[in-house]
């Protein structure tokens, strides 16, 4: 069969996308996808070398839309709304969009500049930095990460009950934003070091 004269690789990854979306990754099948696109099986390896590239790229491009709704929720005056705006925009998306959450978490794909996770990995520590500053940016960052991605995994595991409320996600958040502004005072202030120092 000949390769049709508009495939190309978006083409193929958007028809994978579609697959991925209604069956998940575990039913991901390249013969169907081929077949929507009137693609010989084998024409998918011309553009993607094996499945495993296949599975890379869409766990890139679920990290690229991830962004963009982290983006579309934050708010430029208020660093902490924005903070709060974006977890609960994380956890829609990890929710509504459990296919493609799960691929995003389960492929990982080599980060550099420009790939779509460090893309979303720079905005998400801008985002932190507004309310740390600089020095402690990266490890509140990683810290704000790993409690929406915990957050993520217990509630498609259904395991809040009445013993593990599903309100613990906003002790925790709560619990981060004041440390996080705490750090910020620390470092904003001029007295801070002066204050850490023993007289002599």
């Amino acid at each position: 069969m000949p390769f049709p004269s508009k495939t190309n690789r978006n083409a193929i990854l958007s028809a994978a996308l579609d697959e991925l979306s209604s069956d998940g990754i575990r039913n991901l099948s390249l013969r169907k996808i081929a077949a929507t696109l009137g693609l010989a099986p084998n024409a998918i390896y011309r553009y993607f070398s094996d499945r495993a590239a296949l599975e890379g790229a869409l766990a890139d491009e679920c990290a690229r839309r991830l962004e963009l709704v982290l983006r579309k929720a934050t708010h430029p005056a208020d660093a902490a709304k924005s903070i709060r705006r974006m977890a609960d925009a994380y956890l829609h998306f990890a929710k509504n969009d459990r296919n493609l959450y799960e691929v995003f978490m389960s492929f990982h794909t080599p980060d550099h500049v420009g790939s779509p996770r460090q893309s979303l990995w720079t905005f998400t520590v801008e985002q932190v930095q507004r309310i740390t500053g600089e020095t402690h940016a990266g490890e509140a960052a990683v810290a704000l990460w790993a409690l929406l991605h915990g957050a993520a995994t217990l509630e498609a595991g259904k395991v809040h009950g009445q013993n593990k409320p599903a309100s613990g996600f906003e002790f925790g958040l709560s619990a981060w934003l004041l440390l996080a502004e705490t750090h910020s005072s620390d470092v904003s202030s001029p007295n801070s070091m002066k204050g850490s120092r023993k007289t002599k």
